[in-house]
């Protein structure tokens, strides 16, 4: 949620940023006068309870004095009448204005490039260079069926479609990618933590922006609950209405956990295959910090992506996201594309992002070094370490052979066993 002093000392950069995100029809005019009669209610209801309260201890006295109080008590039902006014006034005019408030998106960085979409999203840089092959390269589709590694179409009849079942080697891999990613944190510093796969609504709007992702994520019959489609909403609300010892940030949470996602959006892309499907593992880098240390955090966590997949041997490159590609709750996003061989094509694996305190004013966590000290808001930060069905696919393609078998890039062998080569089954 933004800092609603923005609205009322400069609504302007509120425009403008709206502007920049292709939401020029977003209700900015009646957000910035339903803050402004808020402000004006709030004054005149503090006004006419202080009033009230000294109409009241003036009929005390007069009372207890034998004196007559009618003035006094004539004078008090009209203030009661006009704070009843008010008070029902200002119940509906902060509803309103919440609601308002916890849908408008985050200020952008002044990195950020403007831009309509993804067309206009900006390489940074490239690691690596596509593998050149002699033959010519299968996708991950392909080379699953002849190896005998997905199942989709019973996973259909199973469960319907964007589903699958993983077999033989790539179970393992897919256990291998998730051990290599935390033993990968666990040696920067990382606390590693496994959230609850469902959270509370008040949990969820904390961390997204939950009328936009109505279509994303599964909500649980019945209750409330909804099932997480990152580990990142059950870390974003984990120190939910905390004060934080200043002392201790950065802290830097590895979260491991499926995830699930509707995909509502998404029909006719990326229908065959494990690339967009409804459930997936994921490590994903969480970190609470300063506000003067996130702009460095931002940069560290793409950093700490970036080496994990050189060192998997993926080609990659690393996207900066354009103002209306960029996510409501971010202030500045990095995307990291994999070289999809058999695809001929860079495809997301990873997303990057700064959100500053956006995150922390929607949940209430703050900080301070000294008990006596003023609290401040953190500054939170979110990456995709390893989505593994996504990377699964990256490897396929990457690593397979004129001969029908799939390398084992060197980083996961120690993890699957020994396994060096996925080859066809007798």
């Amino acid at each position: 949620m933004l800092d609603p002093k923005l609205l009322k000392e400069n609504p302007q950069a509120v425009k403008d940023m709206l502007n920049r995100r292709n939401m020029a029809n977003f209700p900015l005019d009646e957000l910035v006068t339903i803050d402004r009669r808020r402000r004006e209610l709030i004054v005149e209801t503090q006004e006419l309870r202080q009033k009230k309260n000294v109409l009241a201890e003036a009929i005390a006295r007069k009372k207890k004095a034998k004196q007559d109080a009618s003035s006094e008590l004539a004078q008090m039902k009209e203030v009661s009448s006009y704070l009843g006014d008010s008070e029902e006034e200002l119940v509906k005019t902060e509803g309103r204005f919440k609601e308002l408030m916890m849908v408008v998106p985050n200020m952008l960085h002044e990195s950020v490039p403007t831009g309509k979409d993804e067309k206009d999203n900006v390489v940074v840089r490239q690691n690596g260079s596509a593998k050149k092959m002699n033959f010519a390269p299968k996708d991950h589709v392909d080379i699953a069926a002849a190896l005998d590694l997905v199942d989709v179409e019973r996973a259909a009849k199973v469960s319907g479609a964007r589903f699958y079942y993983l077999k033989n080697e790539l179970v393992k891999m897919n256990q291998a990618l998730v051990n290599f990613a935390l033993d990968f944190l666990s040696e920067h510093s990382y606390i590693l933590v496994q959230p609850p796969y469902m959270i509370r609504r008040e949990s969820m709007s904390g961390a997204v922006i939950l009328g936009d992702f109505q279509d994303v994520i599964y909500k649980v019959e019945g209750e409330d609950l909804y099932m997480i489609g990152t580990s990142e909403h059950a870390i974003a609300s984990m120190h939910m209405d905390e004060i934080l010892d200043g002392k201790k940030l950065p802290i830097r949470y590895a979260g491991y956990s499926p995830c699930f996602r509707k995909e509502a959006g998404a029909h006719g892309k990326d229908m065959k295959g494990i690339f967009r499907v409804h459930q997936f593992e994921k490590v994903e880098q969480f970190v609470y910090c300063r506000p003067e240390d996130s702009w460095k955090e931002h940069e560290r966590m793409l950093a700490l992506s970036e080496e994990f997949y050189n060192r998997l041997g993926i080609p990659n490159r690393v996207m900066l996201l354009c103002s209306g590609d960029t996510g409501k709750i971010s202030a500045k996003t990095y995307d990291i594309e994999a070289w999809m061989a058999g695809q001929n094509a860079y495809r997301e694996i990873v997303s990057c992002s700064n959100c500053v305190d956006y995150q922390a004013r929607r949940l209430g966590i703050r900080f301070r070094d000294r008990t006596n000290e003023e609290t401040r808001l953190v500054h939170t930060l979110n990456s995709t370490l390893v989505a593994t069905e996504r990377t699964m696919v990256a490897i396929l393609e990457n690593y397979q052979t004129s001969n029908g078998t799939v390398e084992v890039p060197d980083a996961l062998q120690k993890y699957m066993g020994g396994i060096k080569e996925i080859k066809p089954r007798n």
